[in-house]
């Protein structure tokens, strides 16, 4: 009872897993644009399923009209970059379809994208898929939870401000 009134240790800002599947160091994202972490820190997962969801709770900043990507503020004001395979842009959205539009709120776990993940790699493309913190120079640190399996919503990112 007397635990009451002591302060809450403070656990950072978890953002969670968009996609199913493995989660894996950034640094084995063969892009340099992701690999070499200029767009920031993250974390990749090499996806089991074709549904891409709300990582946290806020608005969504950009869905690309090809819908390979989609760039969000969480209620914490974490920048996030969910980026839906490499090179898949040049698909010009075939194989993707947008559940949400730029300017929606979303809940964390709400369906923002789903994508044919066959066809994507039977057109040729990988599809790991980045979670990067755009505005990693605005915490302490940004720390990747990689190196297991995830379900959605998992942590895979925690941020200390």
């Amino acid at each position: 009872m007397f635990n009451l009134f002591k302060k809450k240790q403070d656990q950072g800002i978890m953002i969670g897993a968009p996609v199913k599947g493995k989660a894996v160091s950034i640094s084995e994202v063969s892009d340099p644009t992701f690999g070499g972490e200029i767009l920031g820190k993250g974390v990749a997962i090499i996806p089991e399923e074709g549904k891409v969801y709300a990582p946290a709770d806020g608005t969504i900043d950009l869905l690309f009209d090809t819908c390979h990507a989609v760039s969000m503020t969480t209620t914490d004001g974490v920048e996030v970059l969910v980026h839906i395979g490499l090179d898949t842009v040049a698909l010009k959205g075939e194989h993707f379809t947008a559940h949400k539009a730029t300017g929606d709120s979303v809940k964390k776990g709400d369906i923002l994208i789903t994508v044919d993940l066959e066809a994507i790699k039977n057109a040729g493309y990988d599809v790991i898929t980045p979670v990067v913190i755009c505005n990693t120079d605005d915490y302490a640190s940004v720390e990747a939870l990689a190196g297991k399996e995830v379900g959605v919503g998992d942590d895979v990112l925690k941020i200390t401000k």
